[in-house]
């Protein structure tokens, strides 16, 4: 995993700065929850540290709620695909050295 710096300057300019924190971390995945999702991805569309946050997101591990405009299934995903991308240079590697 990424080393995450413990200091996160950039949140400040973020556009859920000050938004309802539990849109970003709805109860479920339908209805209600489904709507705060969407919504939270709009904020996250005008953000002016999206693609921070998401880097965040990645390095440290988050696993739930929206971040850089990601809900946790697509969160999920990236990580299953870095992890890929990671084993397939790993092999690369190796086999170059051979």
């Amino acid at each position: 995993m990424d080393e995450v710096p413990l200091r996160q300057e950039w949140i400040h300019r973020a556009a859920c700065a000050d938004a309802d924190p539990e849109l970003f971390f709805p109860v479920g995945t339908t209805g209600p929850a489904e709507r705060d999702q969407e919504e939270a991805k709009r904020v996250c569309a005008r953000c002016p540290v999206r693609d921070r946050c998401l880097a965040y997101a990645l390095g440290s591990g988050q696993t739930s709620g929206v971040w850089g405009g990601k809900d946790e299934a697509e969160l999920a995903a990236l990580r299953r695909k870095r992890r890929a991308a990671e084993r397939w240079e790993a092999r690369r590697g190796v086999r170059r050295a051979a």
